[in-house]
């Protein structure tokens, strides 16, 4: 199924807020919420940023060099080429399962019972099981994708590509692209997550900051 750009709602982003850069973040991979601490996976750790006065009270040690999620009750993080399921209270692996296609992943989200995963490069957005890591279905998009997220039944994903970087609202069966945000020159987008209600985080890459974007109301 593949991205179409006709017909496409352009705006400017609204960022609301800056936290960062981040003390001894390099770069942020991907990032996820839980509702109440935004998770930003660092590379060799995962930190958990509380949105509220930006401290990190917690963080755990793991491969985090690509997308993160959660399901309400676990995370899960992209490293290399596997995707690991973590009780965030223990900061345990509790399983594993094989990432699609092995390396190049970069966006990770969970919505629908299923694990939705960026392919960087390939320009796709992979529907996968859980329990199994099988890709259940694929999206295509024609920009490169750094991030996905779900938010009240519709699919975002953050573009960086040739110095711009996007939020694009995709129609969830077609991937037809309906809306996009553009972010200011300079401003890239590493890693993508709602927290479920008008916000859109955005990972900030090597700058090591997390944005908040306010996220459009429906039409």
């Amino acid at each position: 199924m593949n991205a179409s750009t006709a017909n496409i709602t352009r705006t400017a982003a609204t960022i609301l807020r800056e936290y960062g850069p981040l003390p001894d973040v390099g770069a942020v991979h991907g990032i996820t919420y839980d509702g109440r601490n935004i998770w930003v996976a660092t590379g060799d750790q995962l930190l958990a940023l509380n949105p509220d006065n930006g401290s990190m009270p917690q963080s755990i040690d793991t491969a985090a060099n690509a997308g993160t999620t959660f399901d309400g009750q676990h995370l899960y993080q992209i490293a290399s080429g596997i995707i690991q399921k973590i009780d965030p209270a223990s900061g345990q692996v509790v399983s594993t399962i094989p990432a699609p296609d092995g390396e190049g992943n970069s966006g990770l989200a969970w919505a629908e019972g299923s694990l939705w995963v960026g392919r960087y490069a390939d320009r796709k957005i992979h529907q996968v099981d859980p329990s199994t890591g099988t890709v259940l279905r694929t999206l295509e998009s024609n920009r490169f994708v750094t991030g996905v997220t779900w938010v009240d039944g519709e699919l975002w994903h953050g573009t960086w590509e040739d110095g711009e970087s996007e939020l694009r609202r995709l129609d969830p069966q077609s991937g037809e692209v309906l809306e996009v945000l553009e972010m200011s020159a300079g401003l890239g987008v590493s890693g993508l997550e709602s927290d479920g209600d008008g916000l859109l985080f955005c990972g900030g890459g090597d700058s090591g900051t997390v944005r908040v974007v306010q996220r459009p109301k429906a039409s």
